[in-house]
């Protein structure tokens, strides 16, 4: 597998953006969106889905120069419609809105729906966390369901990530961020990319079967995820869609949406300031002292709080490099052809 530096992908991203008419200033955003997903640990929402960008552009899924549409407007509510625009762009725009929005009511619900693909929610609760404030997040992917319910036999839910972003005084954020499938779509993608398995317990073949094959969800007949923690998993997917898509505007699985070149998101956020709920000024001591109580008299175990792997992932990319898969790289070097 090749292995780059970040500094060269992300002037690769670039370049292969900007050739197929997307502004200089958002492929540089984009790129460096992906680049950062890879130095954390998550290829799954890094520099491998470049090629489907490109794919998503030319087919007209992807318009790489779409900005937010503001919907409706009312105090500490604003919702916004992204027209298929770049994720990487509209998703940190909605949030440096919703940023304003705590500032002048002390919370803001953001809706956002109709982006491409958001990426790494995690980037937005970061994003909302450098300015000391609480979020949550509900997505879902308006993408051909993927993932059973429970106790079901055909794929109704998609991925649908969940995400929470807590600012700890003198700390890195604590940052939740996961599909409420058993793996994320893409992380099945970069398994069968590498010719791994995938984890037990977190797919089943075309007849229900239990399999660790990740190609029963790339070829037909497909197979699906299975919701992470069974019920709990299911019923989380369902409230991101409600929430994400149902309330926002979006397109929830029901639609039962055909296969398509990009993939489009629908995001509900819910920002507020921390300092102005019961505790006051003294909720950062409660905050530390419960993450260290996590932590205490684990007898040397590597107890990690959320955010940490991330951390960890991208100090060891940075120095060592971020490798791509022998097949992902292959579709890089088709884009020469393919852009033309």
């Amino acid at each position: 597998m090749p292995l780059f530096s970040h500094q060269k992908l992300r002037s690769l991203l670039q370049q292969h953006l900007v050739r197929v008419n997307t502004a200089p200033e958002i492929a540089q955003k984009v790129a460096d969106n992906l680049v950062e997903a890879s130095l954390k640990g998550h290829d799954s929402h890094g520099v491998t889905l470049l090629p489907r960008y490109i794919r998503a552009i030319l087919a007209g899924d992807l318009k790489p120069n779409a900005q937010l549409r503001t919907v409706r407007d009312g105090a500490a509510v604003i919702s916004f419609d992204g027209d298929h625009g770049f994720g990487q762009l509209l998703g940190e725009q909605a949030m440096a809105a919703g940023i304003a929005r705590v500032q002048a009511f002390g919370v803001a619900i953001v809706g956002l729906s109709n982006s491409h693909h958001l990426g790494r929610i995690g980037a937005w609760a970061e994003q909302v966390a450098d300015a000391g404030l609480v979020s949550i997040h509900f997505a879902n992917v308006a993408a051909p369901s993927a993932v059973l319910p429970f106790e079901g036999l055909r794929a109704r839910l998609g991925t649908n990530p969940f995400c929470v972003g807590i600012p700890l005084q003198g700390r890195p954020p604590v940052v939740l961020d996961f599909a409420t499938s058993a793996i994320a779509g893409n992380k099945a993608r970069i398994a069968w990319n590498e010719s791994r398995p995938i984890p037990e317990g977190c797919a089943v073949d075309a007849n229900g079967h239990p399999t660790t094959d990740p190609g029963v969800l790339m070829r037909e007949p497909r197979g699906a995820l299975l919701p992470f923690g069974g019920h709990k998993g299911a019923g989380l997917s369902l409230i991101c869609s409600l929430l994400g898509a149902a309330l926002t505007g979006g397109e929830t699985e029901s639609h039962q949406i055909p296969p398509r070149a990009g993939v489009i998101n629908n995001m509900l956020s819910i920002l507020f300031d921390p300092a102005r709920l019961g505790a006051g000024e003294s909720y950062q001591q409660e905050l530390l002292a419960q993450v260290d109580w996590v932590r205490h008299a684990q007898e040397g175990r590597d107890v990690q709080i959320p955010g940490e792997p991330e951390r960890r992932a991208y100090t060891r990319r940075e120095q060592e490099g971020i490798s791509i898969d022998d097949v992902s790289w292959n579709e890089f070097l088709a884009l020469d052809a393919l852009s033309q």
